[in-house]
């Protein structure tokens, strides 16, 4: 990977040069600049010493940190020092991300399918495709591996180094989730998305934002002030029409996707047809009417499509092409089959982790069914009972159990969530204690035409139980609860259909 060397002059320090930037002191590399900001503990200026031992030419800080980094060291101060880092990283990268064509895939529920459908559609053109989100990073279908790295959407400094990884190896279109907190913390800055897309928004990181409000404005920032060249906004809801219109006000040129009988929306559904397997769907476009199979179940996965499909026409590609593609999309740990054998119940692993979520993936399967569900600990807890509600209205039995119950005491968060469940009072609800235990009980339960759909962990291969990460991945764990059901080894592995 080239170095790019950057000269702070728009920082106010014309005589000092990077090579790069980090947050962390410890990852710090020879010649970089180590970005001190203030967290959730303490304020990162305190580890300036350690960042200058590993080879720090400056440090870049706020006024509260300038007061903590050690006299005689070069220190730059900004008003918005995120904002700073993110310009400096993406400088110290060559600016990557105007070498591809930029895909941003925001909102509550949806983002990591729309990003693998976007995948799919691409691919279809010919197109070789980076992406990132949720589920990690690949190139081409192929996982990456980095060490730098956080969930759904990096920091700066490991996005920046990322998206010039990508250009090396030659992709030409980046699709990516863009998360609230990404937005909030200022890691997308320096990247223009070419289209910009909105799948929903509901109740989540209540924990992080303020209210929803707080939240919808965190994601409307992708959508305004020219962060991207072109919008796309499902406005199914209450919240994507006020986005549209923000967006409308501002002249960013815009399309619309409606699946509930919108007809003024650009993109809109007109049939879909779900099977456990994958979806149907017929759609009018500003090309003309399209059909197409979507290799992903449920109503929710159609409009996912839909919304692919209308940021690809937004980027002046193929549309008419693309949505071929669409047939093959499967994404891990998203309405995943897992395969048990004959005469065994459905089982599907899926990441719903909200109310709405939770609801749309249990609708989304035949019935009779069976869910298993928890919520995580330290996260909003005023979605736990909503949840429980949720599963007990669009299931006959809801398991509950531990999700990631991070500090918190697991009985409490499931105490949580089976009162909102035993409160909606149309279904059987139970207490399954731990993760393992409550699968087994659901497969016990179940028939041969039942479907089980655990909830809540998805792609997950670890659950933080007490702040110790152990391993656990719904699909192996399913797999084995069955064949001990069934007096077998339960060693077996598992397959995902």
């Amino acid at each position: 990977m080239a170095e790019h060397t950057v000269r702070l002059s728009d920082l106010g320090a014309a005589e000092i040069s990077v090579t790069g930037v980090a947050l962390d002191s410890r990852q710090v590399r020879a010649g970089e600049l180590y970005a001190a900001l203030p967290g959730q503990h303490t304020h990162g200026a305190r580890f300036a010493g350690q960042a200058l031992a590993r080879g720090a030419v400056a440090v870049l800080t706020d006024e509260e940190g300038r007061q903590l980094v050690p006299p005689g060291v070069p220190v730059i101060v900004v008003d918005d020092p995120r904002a700073a880092l993110a310009w400096v990283a993406a400088a110290a990268n060559g600016e990557p991300a105007t070498s591809m064509r930029m895909f941003g895939v925001t909102g509550t529920a949806g983002k990591t399918s729309t990003v693998f459908l976007l995948d799919a559609a691409l691919g279809a053109l010919g197109e070789t495709v980076g992406t990132l989100g949720t589920i990690g990073f690949r190139l081409g279908g192929r996982p990456i591996e980095r060490d730098r790295s956080t969930i759904t959407t990096p920091e700066a400094p490991d996005l920046q180094e990322l998206l010039a990884q990508l250009r090396d190896a030659g992709a030409t279109s980046v699709a990516m989730e863009v998360s609230s907190h990404a937005l909030a913390l200022r890691r997308v800055g320096g990247i223009t998305f070419d289209v910009a897309g909105f799948t929903n928004l509901g109740r989540d990181h209540l924990d992080f934002h303020h209210d929803l409000e707080d939240y919808f404005a965190a994601k409307s920032e992708l959508f305004l002030d020219g962060r991207s060249r072109a919008c796309v906004v499902n406005v199914d809801g209450e919240w994507g029409g006020r986005l549209a219109g923000l967006i409308g006000a501002e002249g960013t040129p815009l399309l619309t996707v409606g699946t509930v009988g919108d007809a003024a929306a650009d993109f809109r559904l007109l049939a879909s047809t779900s099977r456990a397997s994958g979806s149907e769907v017929r759609a009018a476009t500003p090309v003309g009417e399209l059909s197409f199979t979507v290799g992903l179940p449920g109503s929710f996965n159609a409009a996912n499509a839909l919304l692919a499909a209308a940021m690809v026409h937004a980027a002046g590609l193929d549309v008419e092409r693309a949505v071929t593609g669409f047939a093959t999309a499967a994404v891990p740990g998203r309405m995943q089959p897992v395969a048990l054998g004959k005469g065994a119940p459905h089982a599907v692993v899926d990441f719903a982790h909200t109310p709405e979520s939770v609801a749309a993936a249990l609708a989304a399967l035949p019935q009779p069914r069976i869910a298993v569900l928890g919520a995580g600990g330290d996260r909003d807890p005023s979605k736990r009972g909503p949840m429980g509600a949720a599963a007990a209205a669009n299931a006959e039995v809801v398991v509950v159990t531990d999700d990631n119950p991070r500090s918190e005491p697991p009985a409490a968060i499931r105490a949580a969530v089976l009162e909102g469940a035993r409160a909606q009072g149309s279904a059987e609800v139970l207490d399954g204690g731990d993760r393992r235990s409550a699968i087994g009980l659901a497969l016990g339960r179940a028939g041969a035409d039942t479907w089980v759909a655990v909830l809540g962990k998805g792609h997950e291969t670890g659950q933080d139980v007490g702040g110790v990460i152990s391993p656990f991945e719904d699909v192996q764990v399913i797999a084995e609860e069955w064949r001990r059901l069934r007096g077998l080894d339960p060693g077996g592995s598992a397959t995902g259909a």
